[in-house]
């Protein structure tokens, strides 16, 4: 792995964490950083492999009330450069997973050293300094980019020999589990998503998918176009709904409905 390579892959790690505070362009995604990550790497098609692998992980997950979750983009960013230079997607997954779950300890850390700067935003505020309230703000964003920029330069940079040396001499046995985690991955992944579903209301929509992909072998962009055409038809029937309800309380607003109309 090149120098130019771990630093594109740093200032990526680094602005998309700057992005997902303010525009929020989804570049973010476990998915999108494979991709970029691959396209850097030369080797889109594993990028494209690890970062939906690890978007089955998050599809059901969210940072609600300023939670922090795993940071399966710079694991995506990590695992990809890895599964690449060693030539093993399952290497690639297995280093992915527990970066991206160690990571939130530096979330965390981005968060904490946030505050000095948006105490010093406060105080703007109480000053009507409010050009004290835009540094503050903007000052606050260093410590969260640094939190992944830092991590990813050093993973790439200091752990790729070792990660190589390590998988030459893995035994048999340990690639064997390897492959075991990472097949898990998306089930796990598909697991948590449904649990945050409303199954109880579009159960048999979920069974048709299954149906389609695991007996009749639809491909997934095939099974990917029906759900899309029976959400375009439940949205139809949906937005219908609301002027027959409009128009029925507007009938009754001034007394019942007559008969003889």
């Amino acid at each position: 792995m090149g120098f130019p390579q771990i630093i594109a892959l740093t200032v990526y790690a680094a602005f998309v964490t700057w992005e997902m505070l303010g525009p929020n362009f989804y570049l973010s995604k476990p998915v999108i950083a494979g991709l970029f990550a691959g396209a850097v790497m030369g080797d889109v098609a594993t990028g494209l492999f690890i970062g939906g692998t690890l978007q089955l992980m998050v599809l059901g997950v969210g940072t609600y009330g300023g939670s922090s979750i795993p940071d399966y983009m710079s694991g995506a960013l990590i695992g990809t450069a890895f599964a690449v230079t060693t030539g093993s997607t399952e290497i690639g997954l297995a280093v992915a997973v527990p970066v991206g779950l160690l990571l939130v300890q530096c979330d965390i850390l981005g968060r904490f050293c946030n505050t000095a700067f948006q105490n010093m935003a406060d105080a703007g505020a109480e000053e009507k300094n409010w050009r004290k309230v835009e540094l503050g703000c903007l000052l606050g964003t260093i410590p969260w980019c640094l939190s992944r920029a830092i991590p990813v330069f050093l993973c790439l940079a200091l752990g790729q020999d070792v990660v190589a040396s390590l998988a030459a001499a893995a035994p048999e046995w340990l690639l064997n589990g390897f492959k075991c985690v990472s097949g898990m991955l998306p089930a796990v992944g598909i697991a948590i998503l449904l649990h945050f579903m409303p199954l109880n209301r579009f159960w048999p929509y979920a069974l048709l998918g299954f149906v389609l992909a695991a007996y009749l072998n639809v491909p997934m962009l095939g099974v990917a176009l029906v759900g899309l055409a029976f959400a375009a038809v439940k949205y139809y029937e949906f937005t219908q709904q609301k002027p027959a309800v409009a128009a029925v309380a507007a009938s009754t607003e001034g007394g019942t409905i007559d008969d003889d109309e």
